[in-house]
């Protein structure tokens, strides 16, 4: 029979679940201990305010899916000089094997992914940088090197956009499945989610858009 979980744990369990369903700002401290049959004096005790409880959310989940990554992504280099898509796979297949996963309880990790990008204020968008930037140094250096034909500046956008499709698919992933009626299951949906980043990521530069040509032409008419 597994351990009752620690007052700590609780908190944290229940900081999680109702930030998922109410948002940050709208849960307070005092529905968190009501939740969690605790008092205000144990969140002090073991995290200090409300700020630090909202950190130690995100570093419980976001932390060891970073590491993974960095473990996957130093595996693959010491194999050699990774392609693109395999860097695609390093990074995205933590989120994938979570998602996978029911004792992850993946649509509350879903909605709280949805919360924390739909009301980023100053607090969260500290720890998403604290938790992510190493993280993002490394993928992009090593996107860098797998394309070198890529200016680094645009490899930098072009990986921004890669994670905001992954977190619009954690997201968004039920949705998806009603429209669609079905998306074969997670593994079918992330894969299909690298092979649209691996296009995005390697596709050549192109100095103007289509639409910056079409204008000119429009008004070299006149």
């Amino acid at each position: 029979m597994p351990d009752a979980p620690t007052t700590k744990e609780l908190l944290l369990d229940v900081a999680e679940r109702l930030f998922a369903e109410h948002g940050i700002a709208r849960s307070s401290l005092r529905a968190i201990t009501q939740a969690a049959d605790a008092n205000l004096a144990s969140v002090h005790y073991h995290f200090g305010s409300k700020a630090s409880l909202v950190r130690a959310v995100f570093a419980r989940r976001i932390g060891p899916l970073n590491q993974e990554r960095l473990e996957r992504l130093d595996a693959l280099e010491g194999n050699g000089s990774p392609t693109a898509r395999q860097i695609i796979e390093a990074f995205f297949a933590p989120v994938a094997r979570m998602m996978a996963d029911p004792g992850e309880n993946p649509e509350a990790i879903a909605r709280l992914v949805g919360r924390v990008f739909s009301e980023p204020g100053d607090e969260v968008r500290k720890i998403l940088v604290a938790e992510f930037q190493p993280v993002v140094d490394r993928f992009v250096a090593a996107f860098t090197m797998a394309l070198p034909e890529i200016p680094s500046e645009e490899i930098f956008w072009r990986f921004h956009f890669m994670v905001g499709s992954m977190i619009h698919t954690v997201a968004a992933g039920s949705l998806a499945e009603h429209l669609h009626g079905g998306d074969g299951g997670t593994e079918a949906l992330f894969q299909r989610l690298v092979t649209f980043a691996e296009a995005g990521m390697a596709n050549p530069v192109v100095e103007e858009s289509p639409m910056t040509i079409a204008a000119r032409e429009t008004g070299d008419s006149k």
